[in-house]
């Protein structure tokens, strides 16, 4: 079988990285040369564009950083659906809204593709140890096709439904992913300006039942001031853009992700985007 995997950023070159130690015959293409030279080290053929990449491709693996990026390396005139060969299957592990992956499927069809949406929850530690959790749209068969190659890089696979499904439950998994880090954040300022010690706080307030899990690993960045991005504020900021559109889309009000929504965007505005999304505490605690 003959892979591709398109976008190799924090996540995707750790992805195919785990491919490629599986013995997957890989070729992969990024804009930015630096990712995709590293894992030709690795045994992967470089290709020179995303058309190239997916010449002969069986299975076509995409980790893009918004939709915009999907249109213009996919969907555009001059994107790769139209050079993927008939039947072969797209795998897009891009975080999109559920919308945009109807979009991505019904064009696909067009061009006699198989298409899943594939988001995973986890960040750098979790795709470079092979330990992402996927949520798949799409069919069923389908699925099963890919399953092996998902399973080279992640330890669960949950098949939601449909497709556009699996982006809608990523979307949720983020939307309490970065409320949770903000109140966390907020709580840990106040208590700071409450004359509680940082290191008493950091050490009690994490293991509380009332704590989300992840909020242990935040806690040490936080702790040792090193926000080196394992899932970059500024995409966080994204998807809850996202997840604001979606719910525009049916009618639903999002008072908490909005104004969730909005406090990221201003810890952007403050130069914070490229850190890890932990980094939200320095803004609400004013650095």
């Amino acid at each position: 079988m003959n892979v591709a995997f398109i976008g190799l950023g924090i996540m995707g070159s750790r992805m195919a990285a785990n491919l490629l130690q599986h013995g997957v015959e890989l070729t992969v293409y990024n804009r930015s040369q630096a990712p995709a030279r590293a894992l030709g080290e690795l045994g992967a053929k470089i290709a020179a564009s995303a058309r190239d990449a997916v010449d002969g491709a069986d299975v076509v693996f995409t980790m893009l950083s918004n939709p915009d990026v999907v249109t213009e390396l996919a969907l555009s005139d001059e994107g790769f659906l139209a050079a993927m060969k008939q039947g072969a299957l797209w795998v897009d592990c891009s975080t999109v809204n559920p919308s945009f992956s109807q979009q991505e499927e019904t064009a696909a069809r067009s061009h006699g593709v198989r298409f899943l949406d594939a988001p995973v929850a986890g960040s750098a530690p979790q795709a470079e140890n092979a330990e992402l959790a996927f949520f798949v749209g799409g069919d069923a068969a389908d699925v099963k096709e890919a399953e092996e190659l998902i399973g080279h890089m992640g330890s669960k696979l949950i098949h939601v439904g449909e497709t556009g499904r699996g982006t809608s439950l990523k979307m949720l998994v983020n939307a309490l992913l970065a409320q949770s880090m903000l109140v966390f954040a907020e709580t840990l300022a106040l208590g700071e300006k409450m004359g509680l010690s940082r290191e008493f706080l950091l050490d009690t307030l994490p293991k509380l039942p009332v704590a989300a899990p992840f909020l242990k690993a935040k806690a040490e960045m936080i702790r040792a001031g090193d926000y080196s991005v394992q899932f970059p504020l500024e995409l966080m900021h994204k998807d809850l853009h996202l997840a604001a559109l979606t719910a525009y889309e049916h009618g639903q009000p999002l008072n908490l992700t909005n104004a969730a929504k909005e406090l990221y965007a201003a810890a952007r505005q403050e130069g914070l985007g490229r850190e890890d999304f932990a980094s939200i505490y320095q803004y609400m605690r004013g650095k």
